[in-house]
């Protein structure tokens, strides 16, 4: 009797064990109803129980077959039956055909895609004649596939517009794509359409363009909405056109839509004809501003209003004001924008900050001065003073305790100078580092006002000098302002690295104060910390309420642009 689950012990061809990648040994203790998965082996059991009945001699099964390491690979199986014995016997041999099902599940794959695109997809020969067509493009067009297919192209082109296929096969034939080729092209009943076109071309196996894919999108609904748009505006022209301001309208891609000669003159361009349909990538010089612009008003649509610094025709900067917003009163949202040209009033402001720039470098210099002065001079004085005191111990007995107390005044006078020192010019920022040298400092500065300072840091990078000084004499004037006036005798200190930043915080649980009386007070403390952040481009928060303690918040950027840079001396 004929077992199907036995014929794996029979002789097993070599090439069947590499297939499988089993030995012969191993080959032969398997039961063939296990080498399948249960689906395909249940298909080969039901033919092998015809043939085992007498209803065929043979069949043939395409199945999948279990390898040694766990895979799946696709054999034909032809199964024979052999009479001429003294009892039947089973031959089957099984052909590779792996490669063959993954071509073929490709082209399904690719033929589903084509069949269910909501796009018209076109294949045609070099010759401009059509080869295949799918739904999409009967729908667009109204020829069924019989009637488009063998046919050329050209009969979709309007009679002004034959030229462009030759164009595109001439493109096609080199090997180059076409990407969104707006034009118009005719439907079977003669009705014109706007079509965004896609075309890339068709290489055989060595390589040769054979033909091209066509990609068709039907795009006049946008080209209405474009339309309507801007007729609606002609009432709106003579404002437009005659307005100072830049004005500008562009389409939710970014491209320019129509502009005023005042958006061109901004610009640096002769007229609005040589703006229009250009990507508004083109006029940004900074790559993360760019970037800000397009996610907030293009993909979020938020109002977005803010300087910005644009590129001219010639390359030169111009810093506008630029305000925008995305409007939905037609068909398709547009985007609607203006600009001021604030480029004197911008050089008004780097003037300023330039002023102020040097007061603060002026200042830094002069508390370097006294900073050395006090330490390098007074400081080495006293300590003289003190050592030679010191020796006066060995005078007679009535002066012992004179001299006793002058040295103890003398070194009190000596940290005092030294703290003063450090106040000014805090050397231990050069030879410990910024993080180390603002620890050092809160340490010293705890002890000679009785105060606790919990002081936590996580800093990897190393700090400039520009960024280190900020946030050192924004944390001495936070902490003095918390003993002066906060009544706690114990404050909290974090300098953090977060984000490309450097982050500061300095908080009590203190009195508290009125932050916006504060603003409009006389001190100098407040503004002093305001301008020092402002100047290297980072942010200053201050949280605070009378008897709710007080916060200050500090964000300086680690990378900073040369034109925000404060040169810190000494």
């Amino acid at each position: 009797m004929l077992q199907k689950a036995d014929i794996l012990t029979c002789y097993q061809h070599p090439a069947l064990c590499r297939f499988l990648g089993f030995t012969e040994e191993e080959l032969r203790k398997k039961r063939s109803v296990d080498s399948s998965p249960k689906e395909d082996a249940e298909k080969d059991w039901a033919l092998f129980q015809q043939l085992r009945a007498g209803a065929i001699d043979h069949y043939q099964v395409e199945k999948r077959y279990f390898r040694k390491d766990g895979s799946l690979v696709w054999g034909r199986l032809n199964v024979s039956l052999l009479q001429n014995h003294s009892s039947p016997l089973v031959l089957a041999m099984v052909e590779d055909i792996t490669e063959k099902k993954s071509m073929e599940e490709s082209r399904f794959r690719q033929a589903a895609i084509v069949e269910s695109s909501e796009d018209a997809i076109i294949c045609k020969n070099l010759n401009g004649v059509i080869s295949s067509w799918n739904p999409a493009a009967q729908q667009l067009f109204g020829y069924t596939e019989s009637e488009a297919v063998g046919r050329p192209v050209t009969i979709l082109i309007p009679p002004e517009l034959q030229y462009e296929e030759s164009n595109i096969l001439e493109r096609i034939g080199s090997g180059k794509r076409i990407q969104h080729y707006e034009t118009i092209r005719v439907t079977k009943v003669g009705k014109r359409i706007d079509v965004s076109l896609s075309i890339s071309p068709i290489k055989d196996s060595s390589g040769r363009v054979v033909g091209a894919s066509k990609i068709a999108r039907d795009i006049t609904q946008r080209k209405r909405a474009e339309g309507a748009l801007l007729s609606s505006e002609q009432r709106y022209r003579l404002l437009f056109e005659r307005n100072v301001a830049g004005v500008a309208i562009a389409s939710l891609d970014a491209r320019l839509l129509d502009c005023n000669d005042g958006w061109a003159h901004i610009l640096g361009y002769e007229s609005r004809g040589e703006l229009l349909g250009r990507h508004a990538s083109e006029f940004y010089f900074n790559p993360a501003e760019r970037k800000r612009l397009v996610d907030e008003l293009f993909e979020k649509q938020v109002l977005f209003s803010r300087d910005l610094q644009l590129k001219r025709k010639d390359g030169t900067p111009v810093w506008v004001l630029f305000n925008a917003a995305v409007h939905s009163d037609h068909d398709r949202p547009i985007v609607q924008a203006t600009m001021i040209d604030i480029s004197e009033w911008k050089s008004a402001e780097e003037a300023l900050s330039g002023m102020t720039r040097k007061l603060i470098e002026a200042q830094e210099q002069e508390r370097a001065r006294i900073g050395r002065e006090l330490h390098d001079d007074i400081g080495q004085r006293l300590g003289m003073l003190s050592f030679q005191l010191e020796k006066l111990q060995d005078n007679p007995f009535e002066t012992r305790s004179r001299v006793q107390q002058l040295r103890k005044e003398i070194i009190e006078i000596s940290n005092d100078v030294q703290a003063l020192s450090h106040q000014l010019h805090s050397s231990k920022l050069e030879y410990l580092g910024v993080v180390g040298g603002m620890k050092s400092w809160c340490r010293d500065f705890a002890e000679r006002q009785k105060i606790e300072i919990d002081y936590r840091h996580n800093v990897r990078s190393t700090l400039s000098t520009e960024v280190g000084l900020c946030i050192f004499r924004v944390l001495q004037e936070a902490l003095h302002n918390a003993v002066k006036h906060s009544g706690v005798t114990r404050t909290e200190v974090q300098v953090y690295e977060d984000a490309g930043e450097i982050h500061l915080v300095v908080a009590d649980s203190g009195r508290g104060f009125d932050v916006e009386a504060a603003k409009h007070g006389k001190g100098l403390g407040l503004t002093s910390m305001r301008e020092r952040v402002r100047l290297l481009n980072g942010t200053i928060g201050i949280e605070s309420k009378p008897m709710a303690g007080t916060t200050i918040r500090v964000r300086v950027p680690l990378e900073l642009e040369k034109s925000s840079v404060v040169r810190a001396v000494g």
